[in-house]
Order: C-alpha cells, then structure tokens, then sequence
C-alpha cells in the first residue's frame, strides 16, 4: 500500500495502524497502514494471508501487548506469549476478536452476558439500587434497632401498643406444630388473622383458609422508664420475626392499624419484605433471579385451543384436532365418537358447528363424578400438556410443532422476578437499561 506520512491524534498517537515487515505464514514482508476509527475489510482470494495479517500478526500483538502490562506476578500465572513475526507495529490498541460463529447455546444468552458486560450491571443493582415495593410502589425502607425504639418513643409515648413477630404469612396449613413450638417457647398469646387468642395445647386452625399468624411478644405501655424492657422486647421480636416485627397500638375501641419494621428492605405499607440484595438476585441465569414463571426466558410455550386446531373448518375425523390426525379405529376416535353423540353431533361435524359446550368437554373434560365411566374423559389439552411435561424427549419434539409462545405474563418479557425488577438507579430498573440502544445506554 501506499505509504502515507504520520498523522499524530490525541488518542494514541497515530491515525493509523501502521505495520511493517509482516512475515507471519504466507506474509511476505508486508508494509501497511490501516486507518483507526474506521470498518476495514480485509479480502483476497484463499491462501493470500488474511487471517494470517488479521488474527496471527494484529490481534497476536495487541493481545501480547495487553498481557505485558501486567504484573510479573499475574504474568507468571498467564505464562508468555509469542511476538509476532514482524517488524514493527505502530498506534495498536488493547484487542478483542470475536469468531463468526454462535458462541452459546444457552437460550438466556444475550450480547451483555457474553461479553460479561451485564455482570456489572448485576453488581452495580446490588450495590447502589434502590428498592421499591411491587405492592404499593413506595420506597423500601430498612431500621436498626435503635431507630425502630426511638420510632416507637416518638410515635407511641404514654400510649399502649403489642409488639407483634409474624410467623406466618397469606398461608393454608393447621399449624398444629407451630403453635405447640412457641407454646414451648415461653409465650402464651398470638395474633390470629387479627383475633388475638391465648395458646392451648392441640391448638389448630382451618387448614384450608388462609391465615396470618403472629407472636404476641409484649404488650407495654411505653414510657421511659421502661426503655430497657422495649429494647429487650423489640430484640425478642426481630428475633422471632426473622428481622421483621409488627406494632400495634391499643385505642378505646379495639386495636389500631398495625406497622411494620425491619432490619432488612421492607414496605412500611403493605410489610411485605426484600431479600438483601446480591449479584445473583438479577440474573436470569440463576434460580435466585429468574422469574419463576418462564424460568428466566422472558417467553412461555403453550399448546392451546387455536395451536391444535389451526382449521375450524374441519370435522374431528378429517383430521380438525391436528395432533390426533385423520380418523382411524383407535380408542381415543372412540372415545370422542362416544362424546359427540351425547350432543347429537357426529365427528364429521365440522368443529365450528358443534355445540360449545361439546367442544369444551373435548378440550377440557369432563370428570364428574355423576357421569357415566363411559364419558368420563380427561381432556386433548390437558393429556397433551401432560404429555409435554413428563413423556420422552421424542414426545417433547413432536408436540413442539403445536405450541404456540408468547410473552411472560408475569414479567411481561423481563425475565427476572418481580422484587429484582423493583430495584432502580435513577428511575430505571435493570432489565430497561439491558434492553436499551447502546448510544441511549451510553448517554444513561
């Protein structure tokens, strides 16, 4: 190439990539300038040395280049790397290259993960994010100790109040075991779905409505010369709370609304309550982040009513119910010849002119216990989904063709769950700033 004169920059000095004596493989002494800040191409018939100038010259030096600035200690490490066969090379940057090919077959994968770019992210959230409650949108709070007693003498003095510990949480259950343990425990009182009730043994609630259950820890009056009882009370009932405690003052007609406190990230509001934040908590590749619902895919796959039968049009036995196929004498054509006949239709009907609640009972079933064994039947979709679950990988790969995938429900593509999409920097949660433009991220 035509040798050009040096151009100093404020950048690295030069304006171009100079090369000279590039012996590499096939190169035969090669001078060159490559102009930086610009998409070059390099191109030439197999054997002209492209890769040879490209990987084994350029990005060989700049990546040994980049390992010599290391300490003699990490270098040992690393082990040397070879120079080059070359004679010089002038305004070379630290390198990267990347190979044209899929790099992952991980289904979470995306450009931020592999070029690790969103582990900073992951570690920026956890560090310096705020929370917010999913429940209310109000500001997620933390209180030591102190704060919460002095909380309570500047809110609640002369006044009488129950420290609360809640044990339970919006669950079924009888909790037979539970009450037993903290009768053990020395407390004689707990808060029942807002019914304060003194503890018996056997004691047991419905367990198929849900309840919330909490310790009663104390019921004071608070004043200052009980400071030393309200501080040893509110560490019993962090303590028992797991680092939640609820306050509840007593006024003339029954008591008051209850307040929440935590040591850790919680809505004085609703009480509901975060996880300490960590790295992990805002990955999808992880069970700690990944939204259960598609398991950290952002989409789900369903096989549903209009994925089975794509045609209406059809009847059952020319093969409407797509997964079934045309009529033959099997049991399952049996099944549903006997069915159609209780609505007076046949399996020739085509599928939009049978009654609905024909169709239904195909789809979906019919399992009452009143009907006939004969017309018992468990439902297309509902074997089918069962099938998907548990049958072979075959079977997995056959039904493949009749799901249909659409956006997660729950986090509406995001792929994270719903506390890790509550944490923002600057109004923004984690998974807007991934899905950002890299010129508007940047600008962020």
């Amino acid at each position: 190439m035509k040798e050009e004169s040096i151009t100093v920059s404020d950048a690295t000095g030069y304006e171009a990539i100079e090369i000279f004596g590039a012996r590499e493989h096939n190169l035969k002494n090669l001078d060159l300038s490559i102009p930086r800040n610009k998409l070059v191409v390099i191109t030439g018939i197999s054997g002209s040395g492209k890769s040879s100038l490209a990987f084994d010259t350029l990005y060989a030096e700049g990546q040994r280049r980049y390992m010599e600035s290391f300490s003699a200690y990490a270098r040992s490490f690393i082990g040397n790397m070879e120079r080059p066969d070359v004679d010089k090379i002038n305004g070379l940057s630290p390198v990267i290259s990347i190979e044209q090919k899929t790099t992952s077959r991980n289904p979470r994968s995306t450009v931020g993960t592999v070029t690790e770019i969103y582990d900073f992210f992951r570690l920026l959230f956890a560090r310096a994010g705020e929370a917010f409650s999913y429940v209310t949108g109000e500001k997620m709070v933390r209180q030591s100790e102190d704060q919460i007693i002095q909380h309570l003498f500047d809110n609640f003095n002369q006044k009488k109040i129950s420290l609360l510990a809640p044990v339970v949480k919006g669950r079924k259950g009888h909790y037979r075991e539970l009450f037993e343990e903290i009768r053990k425990s020395g407390f004689t009182k707990v808060r029942i779905d807002g019914e304060i009730t003194d503890l018996v043994p056997k004691m047991q609630v419905d367990r198929y409505k849900i309840h919330d259950i909490e310790i009663v820890i104390d019921r004071l009056l608070v004043q200052e010369v009980d400071r030393y009882r309200i501080s040893q009370s509110v560490t019993a009932t962090l303590k028992q709370g797991k680092g939640i405690m609820m306050v509840v003052p007593h006024l003339d007609k029954g008591d008051g609304k209850a307040q929440f406190f935590s040591k850790y990230l919680m809505d004085p509001v609703s009480g509901i309550s975060y996880d300490e934040p960590a790295p992990n908590m805002f990955s999808f590749n992880s069970p700690y982040g990944a939204c259960p619902t598609c398991n950290g895919l952002g989409h789900i796959e369903e096989i549903t009513e209009d994925s089975i039968i794509p045609d209406r049009a059809l009847s059952i036995a020319q093969g409407g119910i797509a997964p079934l196929g045309e009529y033959r004498d099997i049991w399952i054509f049996r099944t549903l010849e006997t069915l159609v006949k209780k609505y007076k239709g046949k399996l020739a009907t085509p599928i939009n002119e049978l009654p609905k609640e024909c169709l239904q009972v195909i789809l979906h079933g019919n399992l009452e216990s009143e009907a006939k064994p004969t017309l018992q039947f468990q439902g297309i979709l509902k074997f089918l989904q069962e099938y998907n679950e548990h049958g072979s990988e075959y079977a997995q790969d056959w039904l493949q063709e009749y799901k249909t995938v659409r956006v997660c429900p729950d986090c509406q593509g995001a792929r994270l769950k719903k506390e890790s999409l509550h944490f923002k920097i600057d109004g923004r949660n984690i998974s807007e700033l991934a899905n950002l433009d890299l010129n508007d991220l940047e600008a962020w």
